[in-house]
Protein backbone atom coordinates (compact mmCIF):
# COMPACT_ATOMS: atom_id res chain seq x y z
CA UNK A 1 0.00 0.00 0.00
CA UNK A 2 3.00 2.24 -0.20
CA UNK A 3 2.87 3.57 -3.44
CA UNK A 4 -0.90 3.34 -3.79
CA UNK A 5 -0.41 5.78 -0.56
CA UNK A 6 2.07 8.15 -2.18
CA UNK A 7 -0.18 8.64 -5.41
CA UNK A 8 -3.41 8.47 -3.25
CA UNK A 9 -2.03 11.15 -0.88
CA UNK A 10 -1.12 13.57 -4.28
CA UNK A 11 -4.50 12.73 -6.06
CA UNK A 12 -6.17 13.83 -3.04
CA UNK A 13 -4.35 17.12 -2.48
CA UNK A 14 -4.90 18.14 -5.62
CA UNK A 15 -8.19 18.31 -5.23
CA UNK A 16 -8.16 20.88 -2.67
CA UNK A 17 -5.28 22.75 -4.85
CA UNK A 18 -8.29 24.37 -6.68
CA UNK A 19 -11.38 26.36 -6.07
CA UNK A 20 -13.29 23.05 -7.66
CA UNK A 21 -13.25 21.19 -4.85
CA UNK A 22 -14.67 23.82 -2.85
CA UNK A 23 -17.12 24.68 -5.65
CA UNK A 24 -18.17 20.94 -5.85
CA UNK A 25 -18.57 20.50 -1.83
CA UNK A 26 -20.48 23.62 -1.41
CA UNK A 27 -22.53 22.77 -4.50
CA UNK A 28 -23.48 19.09 -2.84
CA UNK A 29 -24.08 20.85 0.68
CA UNK A 30 -26.17 23.33 -0.85
CA UNK A 31 -28.47 20.81 -3.02
CA UNK A 32 -28.75 18.14 -0.05
CA UNK A 33 -30.20 21.18 1.92
CA UNK A 34 -32.73 21.82 -0.66
CA UNK A 35 -33.57 18.62 -1.48
CA UNK A 36 -34.23 17.70 2.35
CA UNK A 37 -35.65 20.66 3.72
CA UNK A 38 -37.75 21.98 0.76
CA UNK A 39 -38.38 19.54 -1.78
CA UNK A 40 -38.67 16.70 0.53
CA UNK A 41 -40.95 18.22 2.89
CA UNK A 42 -38.63 17.54 5.93
CA UNK A 43 -40.85 19.63 8.32
CA UNK A 44 -44.05 18.97 6.46
CA UNK A 45 -43.65 15.10 7.45
CA UNK A 46 -42.88 15.58 11.06
CA UNK A 47 -41.15 12.35 11.21
CA UNK A 48 -37.58 12.25 12.91
CA UNK A 49 -35.68 10.28 10.10
CA UNK A 50 -33.46 11.70 7.29
CA UNK A 51 -35.52 9.41 4.65
CA UNK A 52 -35.91 12.61 2.41
CA UNK A 53 -32.37 13.23 2.60
CA UNK A 54 -30.77 9.78 0.89
CA UNK A 55 -34.06 9.68 -1.33
CA UNK A 56 -32.49 12.22 -3.56
CA UNK A 57 -28.72 10.86 -3.31
CA UNK A 58 -28.75 8.81 -6.23
CA UNK A 59 -29.91 11.96 -8.29
CA UNK A 60 -27.66 13.98 -7.00
CA UNK A 61 -24.48 11.29 -7.36
CA UNK A 62 -26.25 11.56 -11.33
CA UNK A 63 -24.53 14.61 -11.91
CA UNK A 64 -22.38 15.52 -9.43
CA UNK A 65 -20.11 12.60 -9.34
CA UNK A 66 -19.79 12.61 -13.01
CA UNK A 67 -18.15 16.10 -12.97
CA UNK A 68 -15.22 14.74 -10.55
CA UNK A 69 -14.94 11.45 -12.35
CA UNK A 70 -13.93 13.00 -15.78
CA UNK A 71 -11.01 14.00 -14.77
CA UNK A 72 -9.46 10.95 -13.52
CA UNK A 73 -7.85 9.59 -16.68
CA UNK A 74 -9.33 11.99 -19.32
CA UNK A 75 -7.17 14.85 -17.78
CA UNK A 76 -3.85 12.55 -17.91
CA UNK A 77 -4.13 11.79 -21.18
CA UNK A 78 -5.56 15.50 -22.48
CA UNK A 79 -2.14 16.96 -21.05
CA UNK A 80 0.28 14.01 -21.30
CA UNK A 81 1.34 12.97 -17.86
CA UNK A 82 -0.30 9.63 -18.04
CA UNK A 83 2.80 8.50 -20.11
CA UNK A 84 4.56 10.23 -16.89
CA UNK A 85 2.49 8.45 -14.61
CA UNK A 86 2.94 5.13 -16.32
CA UNK A 87 6.59 4.89 -16.56
CA UNK A 88 6.64 5.45 -12.19
CA UNK A 89 7.71 1.95 -10.35
CA UNK A 90 4.26 1.36 -9.83
CA UNK A 91 2.01 -0.94 -11.30
CA UNK A 92 -1.23 -0.02 -13.49
CA UNK A 93 -3.53 -1.60 -10.93
CA UNK A 94 -2.20 0.51 -7.85
CA UNK A 95 -2.19 3.67 -10.22
CA UNK A 96 -6.14 3.00 -10.66
CA UNK A 97 -6.56 2.13 -7.35
CA UNK A 98 -4.70 5.18 -5.62
CA UNK A 99 -6.58 7.49 -7.88
CA UNK A 100 -10.23 5.62 -7.51
CA UNK A 101 -9.92 5.54 -3.51
CA UNK A 102 -8.73 9.84 -3.53
CA UNK A 103 -11.46 10.56 -5.52
CA UNK A 104 -14.12 8.33 -3.08
CA UNK A 105 -12.19 9.73 -0.09
CA UNK A 106 -13.09 13.57 -1.41
CA UNK A 107 -16.52 12.23 -1.99
CA UNK A 108 -16.83 10.95 1.34
CA UNK A 109 -15.68 13.87 2.53
CA UNK A 110 -18.21 15.95 1.20
CA UNK A 111 -20.77 13.01 2.59
CA UNK A 112 -19.09 13.78 6.45
CA UNK A 113 -19.94 17.15 5.86
CA UNK A 114 -23.56 17.15 5.84
CA UNK A 115 -23.16 15.62 9.79
CA UNK A 116 -25.36 19.00 10.66
CA UNK A 117 -28.37 17.54 8.91
CA UNK A 118 -27.99 14.84 11.45
CA UNK A 119 -27.88 16.83 14.07
CA UNK A 120 -30.91 18.87 13.07
CA UNK A 121 -32.79 15.53 13.20
CA UNK A 122 -31.71 14.45 16.49
CA UNK A 123 -32.48 17.69 17.59
CA UNK A 124 -35.73 17.77 16.75
CA UNK A 125 -36.56 13.91 17.39
CA UNK A 126 -35.81 10.90 18.43
CA UNK A 127 -34.18 9.06 14.97
CA UNK A 128 -32.90 5.63 14.49
CA UNK A 129 -29.52 6.24 14.24
CA UNK A 130 -28.47 3.09 13.24
CA UNK A 131 -30.49 3.09 10.17
CA UNK A 132 -28.78 6.55 9.78
CA UNK A 133 -25.05 5.05 9.79
CA UNK A 134 -26.43 2.44 7.68
CA UNK A 135 -28.20 5.05 4.30
CA UNK A 136 -24.42 6.93 5.10
CA UNK A 137 -23.11 3.62 4.47
CA UNK A 138 -25.26 2.80 1.43
CA UNK A 139 -24.62 6.29 0.14
CA UNK A 140 -21.07 6.16 0.38
CA UNK A 141 -20.70 2.61 -1.56
CA UNK A 142 -22.76 3.92 -4.44
CA UNK A 143 -21.14 6.90 -4.97
CA UNK A 144 -17.86 4.48 -4.90
CA UNK A 145 -19.91 2.23 -7.81
CA UNK A 146 -20.82 5.79 -9.54
CA UNK A 147 -17.27 6.91 -9.80
CA UNK A 148 -15.83 3.36 -10.94
CA UNK A 149 -18.49 3.91 -13.84
CA UNK A 150 -16.57 7.25 -14.32
CA UNK A 151 -13.53 5.89 -13.68
CA UNK A 152 -14.08 3.52 -16.75
CA UNK A 153 -15.54 6.47 -19.32
CA UNK A 154 -12.72 8.87 -18.45
CA UNK A 155 -10.24 6.12 -19.30
CA UNK A 156 -11.93 6.17 -22.87
CA UNK A 157 -11.34 9.47 -23.77
CA UNK A 158 -9.15 12.51 -23.53
CA UNK A 159 -12.49 14.59 -23.77
CA UNK A 160 -13.71 15.54 -19.61
CA UNK A 161 -17.16 16.22 -21.19
CA UNK A 162 -17.50 13.64 -23.10
CA UNK A 163 -16.40 11.45 -20.39
CA UNK A 164 -18.95 12.94 -18.29
CA UNK A 165 -21.91 12.79 -20.62
CA UNK A 166 -20.62 9.15 -21.21
CA UNK A 167 -20.19 8.80 -17.36
CA UNK A 168 -24.32 9.88 -16.76
CA UNK A 169 -25.95 7.94 -19.08
CA UNK A 170 -24.48 4.35 -18.37
CA UNK A 171 -25.47 5.55 -14.43
CA UNK A 172 -28.35 6.49 -15.67
CA UNK A 173 -29.41 3.04 -16.76
CA UNK A 174 -28.11 1.42 -13.68
CA UNK A 175 -30.25 4.29 -11.65
CA UNK A 176 -33.34 3.65 -13.35
CA UNK A 177 -33.47 -0.32 -13.86
CA UNK A 178 -34.83 -0.47 -10.48
CA UNK A 179 -37.57 2.23 -10.59
CA UNK A 180 -41.16 1.55 -10.96
CA UNK A 181 -41.42 2.64 -14.27
CA UNK A 182 -39.36 0.55 -15.84
CA UNK A 183 -40.23 -2.40 -13.82
CA UNK A 184 -43.83 -2.02 -14.89
CA UNK A 185 -42.56 -1.84 -18.50
CA UNK A 186 -40.87 -5.14 -17.99
CA UNK A 187 -44.01 -6.81 -15.73
CA UNK A 188 -46.65 -6.63 -18.16
CA UNK A 189 -44.83 -9.09 -20.45
CA UNK A 190 -41.43 -10.17 -19.08
CA UNK A 191 -40.63 -13.68 -16.86
CA UNK A 192 -40.19 -12.61 -12.99
CA UNK A 193 -36.75 -14.15 -13.88
CA UNK A 194 -35.83 -11.40 -16.49
CA UNK A 195 -37.34 -8.92 -13.80
CA UNK A 196 -35.69 -10.24 -10.97
CA UNK A 197 -32.22 -9.53 -13.16
CA UNK A 198 -32.91 -6.40 -14.50
CA UNK A 199 -33.85 -4.94 -10.50
CA UNK A 200 -30.77 -6.74 -8.89
CA UNK A 201 -28.28 -4.49 -11.51
CA UNK A 202 -29.98 -1.54 -9.98
CA UNK A 203 -28.38 1.07 -7.30
CA UNK A 204 -31.91 1.92 -6.43
CA UNK A 205 -32.73 -1.62 -5.21
CA UNK A 206 -29.66 -2.00 -3.15
CA UNK A 207 -29.68 1.07 -1.93
CA UNK A 208 -32.86 1.55 -0.71
CA UNK A 209 -32.64 -1.90 1.16
CA UNK A 210 -29.62 -0.97 3.39
CA UNK A 211 -30.97 2.60 3.62
CA UNK A 212 -34.32 0.92 5.76
CA UNK A 213 -31.13 -0.27 8.01
CA UNK A 214 -31.04 -4.16 6.59
CA UNK A 215 -27.41 -4.76 5.64
CA UNK A 216 -27.29 -7.61 3.78
CA UNK A 217 -24.37 -9.21 2.63
CA UNK A 218 -25.72 -9.24 -1.22
CA UNK A 219 -25.83 -5.21 -1.16
CA UNK A 220 -22.78 -4.84 0.48
CA UNK A 221 -21.21 -6.87 -1.88
CA UNK A 222 -23.19 -5.56 -5.32
CA UNK A 223 -21.49 -2.68 -5.07
CA UNK A 224 -18.29 -4.06 -3.84
CA UNK A 225 -18.07 -6.06 -6.98
CA UNK A 226 -19.49 -3.05 -9.16
CA UNK A 227 -16.63 -1.28 -8.04
CA UNK A 228 -13.99 -4.12 -8.77
CA UNK A 229 -15.52 -4.80 -12.16
CA UNK A 230 -15.11 -1.09 -13.26
CA UNK A 231 -11.78 -0.61 -12.10
CA UNK A 232 -10.60 -3.60 -13.73
CA UNK A 233 -12.37 -2.23 -16.73
CA UNK A 234 -10.56 0.82 -16.35
CA UNK A 235 -6.88 -0.98 -16.07
CA UNK A 236 -7.49 -3.08 -19.26
CA UNK A 237 -8.94 0.11 -21.59
CA UNK A 238 -5.76 1.71 -20.27
CA UNK A 239 -3.23 -0.51 -20.98
CA UNK A 240 -5.08 -0.76 -24.17
CA UNK A 241 -4.96 2.95 -25.06
CA UNK A 242 -1.54 3.51 -23.41
CA UNK A 243 0.14 3.23 -26.93
CA UNK A 244 -2.27 5.84 -28.21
Amino acid sequence: MGKVGIIFRRELGSYFATPLAYIFIVIFLLLTSVFTFYIGGFYERRQADLLPFFDFHPWLYLFLIPAIAMRLWAEERKSGTLELLLTLPITLRDAVLAKFLAAWAFTGIALALTFPIWITVNVLGNPDNGVIIASYLGSWLMAGAFLAIGSCMSALTSNQVIAFILTVVVCFIFVVAGSALVLDFFQSWAPTVLLDTIASLSFLTHFTAISKGVLDLRDLMYFLIMIAAWLFATAVIIDMKKAD
